[in-house]
């Protein structure tokens, strides 16, 4: 295996590192002190300097102003975004335009994508259907009327959704087939209620009425949402692993300096070897992140198929993550819950990415079906 980044997707991490560089997340705003949401409307100021840094637009072709970049250089920015809490749709914005690139018509594509990567436009997905656990595409019928589509149904936890300007939701016809359609929050039939992520961050329930939509704003190519969807997990994966990395980080230089009986508690056998328990599955956590994110980046071929590569990812992240914040709290002690000082805010944010991956035996029992499917012998 070649882990190895190209010239290009390195640059992309190092621009990020520099917008994100004036980001504190000890000023991030915590849930722990907010009643409700805890802010009206994400960053906007870090959203415009991502924008100026033509980040917003990694996966758009030059010809909408974009770089032309693949998956893994927008997880190479996901997880640099991660490490400070940016508080920016960033993942979702990305992959709706990627999925418009891909599967929309030119119309739609000279409408949207300049506009959206310049940040004048922000995008979001509803990808988590009526309880989080069914299929998104499940909570919203479809049917064609002339030169309209009309939809009906509810998608429960959509991120972003009092912000953004279009929602990409997935819906299903009669025949089963899935589409996506870009659906403005404020449209006739369409009516959004609040609910709050563990983060604090405002979410909204979308409610569709027979909202209809117009022919073009609607992506019905076979395979749109599962490529939307797969990347949508890759970008979650990639925030996993940045909240861990920097998760872990603060844990090394508390032990390091926290003493108890005069000797750093980092030297003490029990604490080394949670933290390296924790090392350990980081290290998974990037070797099945990148394996996925390449797959659905190149297109490449395998043995099975790349949702087996996502699902992989998927179980890593989810139980990784929930296990790194977990024994920094233990290893933190009473200040890992000090709300003077980030550790909680990364607590609540790592929750909340577990709760958009979802649990890992549901993963595994995907992954089992695969492997009943396409046996590897």
């Amino acid at each position: 295996m070649d882990f190895s980044f190209t010239e290009e997707q390195q640059a992309a991490a190092e621009a990020a590192r520099g917008v994100f560089a004036g980001v504190a997340p000890d000023a991030v705003p915590s849930p722990a002190l907010a009643v409700g949401a805890v802010a009206d409307t994400f960053d906007r100021v870090l959203w415009r300097k991502l924008a100026d840094a033509d980040l917003l637009s990694l996966l758009l072709d030059g010809a909408y102003g974009g770089a032309g970049l693949d998956a893994v250089a927008l997880c190479l920015v996901l997880s640099e975004s991660a490490k400070v809490l940016a508080r920016v749709p960033l993942l979702e914005s990305s992959a709706a335009m990627a999925a418009v690139q891909a599967y929309g018509s030119a119309e739609l594509k000279s409408a949207l994508l300049e506009r959206a990567g310049r940040g004048e436009l922000v995008l979001t997905v509803a990808a988590s259907g009526r309880t989080g656990h069914d299929p998104a595409e499940l909570a919203v019928t479809a049917r064609q009327e002339d030169a309209e589509w009309v939809l009906d149904g509810m998608q429960t936890a959509v991120p972003w959704a009092y912000d953004a300007d279009l929602v990409v939701v997935p819906a299903h016809t009669a025949a089963g087939h899935a589409v996506l359609a870009l659906v403005a929050p404020d449209s006739a039939g369409v009516v959004l209620a609040e609910q709050f992520s563990t983060t604090g961050e405002r979410l909204g329930v979308l409610r569709l009425e027979s909202a209809r939509i117009a022919a073009r704003d609607v992506l019905d190519a076979e395979g749109a949402w599962d490529w939307l969807r797969h990347l949508l997990t890759v970008g979650t994966c990639a925030q996993a692993l940045g909240l861990g990395r920097q998760v872990l980080r603060m844990t090394s230089e508390y032990t390091g300096k926290r003493e108890q009986f005069g000797f750093p508690v980092a030297t003490f056998q029990a604490v080394a070897v949670q933290a390296a328990d924790r090392y350990i599955d980081l290290k998974a956590m990037e070797a099945t992140l990148w394996q996925a994110a390449w797959r659905l980046g190149s297109g490449t071929q395998g043995t099975l198929p790349v949702s087996g590569d996502v699902a992989v990812a998927k179980i890593w992240a989810s139980e990784g993550a929930r296990r790194i914040v977990q024994t920094a709290q233990h290893l933190h002690g009473g200040f890992g819950a000090d709300v003077d000082y980030p550790l909680h805010r990364y607590h609540a944010w790592a929750k909340h990415l577990e709760l958009s991956l979802g649990p890992a035996a549901a993963h595994e029992d995907a992954l089992g079906d695969l492997l009943a499917t396409h046996p590897l012998g």
